[in-house]
């Protein structure tokens, strides 16, 4: 099938010319670990990969501790063999501790050990874009960015980059080596980047990848109560507060907002989330975990979906 033209960016100052949606491949790392989304099927996976990529997605995003290296293994599958690979992001700095859980590291041997693992199990010579998971341990913050840039002397890496920074932290790294790239959650129920760290990254040239736009399915429009409770206990968002009372009440209320602006645009709820997360400048693209192949095309709408001012209005529950 010949793919869909989508929208593409400069992701900051990397020269990577992504399409502004891209794959996120958290959910396919199966169950058995700490944040895992209940049962997934790897085969159902890879399909739903190539689906993404035969509709023009060019990037996907993974990490070493999805299902513990298994998103990884499942991501390296569905590439093997193919003509034109997409880029390949993925994340250092978590690694499997006892009982399913995860373990903080940023040692610079426990980082080399991940980076070979990553490119062992992608199946790849470099990785396209390395990111540190999480700033923890804080005190280690120095040596796990330290360990990051020999990578990517190396030319292991190409480009790199963390995900869940703060504004000092960025800077405190960027001493060591530039930051090229952030990734933190962003989306109509998580809004804290808006105010400071977008604005710093926009003004330092830093790219962004959001993650969770939709809220990690609470703003698709599928999701109620009934079936939060009837999630996998296996589910991490069974048990999260963003999925309980008091909050649930309130991110549903702006679901419904969504629907309306939705049947308006003659699209999905979760596609007017994505682009709404889209629309803010300082955003190059956003990270979309599909689970299923038919999943795919609804959601790749917000690539060209424009919201007015009286869509986002109402969006956010304002008179017009």
């Amino acid at each position: 099938m010949e793919q869909t033209r989508l929208k593409t960016t400069q992701l900051g100052e990397t020269g990577l010319e992504i399409t502004r949606i891209g794959f996120g491949a958290w959910a396919i790392g199966g169950d058995g670990w700490e944040f895992g989304w209940g049962p997934q099927q790897d085969e159902e996976s890879i399909q739903t990969i190539h689906r993404a990529l035969e509709l023009g997605v060019n990037w996907i995003d993974t990490a070493a501790a999805y299902g513990f290296g298994h998103s990884e293994e499942v991501v390296g599958r569905a590439l093997a063999g193919l003509e034109r690979r997409p880029y390949v992001f993925t994340k250092a700095s978590l690694v499997q501790g006892p009982d399913g859980r995860l373990v903080n590291n940023l040692k610079r041997d426990s980082i080399l050990r991940e980076a070979e693992g990553s490119l062992k199990r992608l199946g790849v010579d470099a990785i396209d874009l390395y990111q540190i998971h999480w700033p923890i341990p804080e005190g280690d913050v120095d040596e796990g960015w330290s360990a990051f840039a020999e990578l990517k002397e190396q030319g292991l890496v190409h480009h790199i980059g963390v995900s869940n920074f703060d504004i000092a932290q960025l800077q405190r790294i960027d001493q060591i080596a530039p930051v090229e790239t952030l990734q933190p959650p962003y989306s109509l129920i998580a809004r804290e980047v808006e105010n400071d760290i977008l604005p710093f990254t926009k003004h330092e040239g830093i790219g962004v990848i959001v993650y969770s736009p939709m809220g990690s399915g609470l703003l698709t429009g599928a999701m109620t109560q009934e079936r939060i409770t009837n999630l996998p206990e296996n589910d991490w968002r069974k048990h999260s507060a963003s999925f309980q009372e008091p909050q649930l009440t309130r991110h549903l209320a702006i679901v419904e907002r969504l629907k309306k602006v939705a049947t308006r645009l003659d699209t999905t709820p979760g596609a007017v989330a994505v682009a709404w997360a889209l629309r803010n400048p300082a955003v190059d693209g956003a990270i979309i975990g599909f689970r299923q192949p038919d999943q795919v095309g609804s959601i790749l709408d917000a690539d060209g979906l424009e919201l007015n001012d009286t869509d986002i209005a109402e969006i956010a529950g304002e008179k017009p």
